[in-house]
C-alpha cells in the first residue's frame, strides 16, 4: 500500500522557499531537492496558493509565503494538500459474509474519527515557524 508524502513535500516545499537565499526559485530547484519531478512540485505549489499559504506567478520562479510562518498552521498545509482525506483508512474490501470482517471495520470508524481530531487539534497548534526552528536545530547540531 502506497502512502502520501504530500503534506511532508508541501512543508519541505514552503521551508525551501523560506530558508532560499535566492531571488529566483524554480520547480526544477525545489524538485531536485524532494528528489521528484517539478510538475509535481508546481501542483503542490498551486494547492498551496488556492490555499492562500503561497504567492507566486506563473513564468515567475519567485514564490514566497502569503503570510509570516508563525501564521502558518501545519493543519491549513495539510488541509491544502489532502482536502478532507482521513489520516487513518479502512478497509473495505473485507469479506462481507465473515463477521469480524464487516463488524472490526465498524468498531474501528469511531475510533478513527477520535484519532482524527486529536491529530488535527494537534496539527492546529505547530506552525510553519515551530517546524522551521526545529529544523535550523537540527542543522546546528551537525
Amino acid at each position: 500500500m502506497k502512502y502520501s508524502t504530500r503534506l511532508s513535500d508541501a512543508v519541505h516545499i514552503l521551508i525551501f522557499i523560506h530558508q532560499s537565499d535566492s531571488d529566483t526559485i524554480t520547480s526544477a530547484d525545489i524538485a531536485k531537492s524532494i528528489q521528484t519531478n517539478p510538475s509535481y512540485v508546481r501542483q503542490i505549489m498551486a494547492q498551496l496558493k488556492a490555499a492562500g499559504i503561497l504567492l507566486s506567478s506563473r513564468g515567475q520562479a519567485t514564490p514566497q509565503l502569503a503570510k509570516p510562518a508563525p501564521e502558518i498552521t501545519l493543519l491549513e498545509v495539510y488541509k491544502a494538500v489532502e482536502k478532507e482525506k482521513p489520516l487513518l483508512h479502512l478497509d473495505t474490501h473485507t469479506n462481507p459474509e465473515c463477521g469480524v470482517g464487516v463488524n472490526i471495520q465498524l468498531a474501528l470508524a469511531d475510533f478513527y474519527t477520535q484519532i482524527q481530531k486529536g491529530a488535527e487539534h494537534s496539527m492546529q497548534e505547530i506552525t510553519l515557524q515551530d517546524i522551521i526552528e526545529a529544523y535550523l536545530k537540527r542543522i546546528a547540531q551537525l
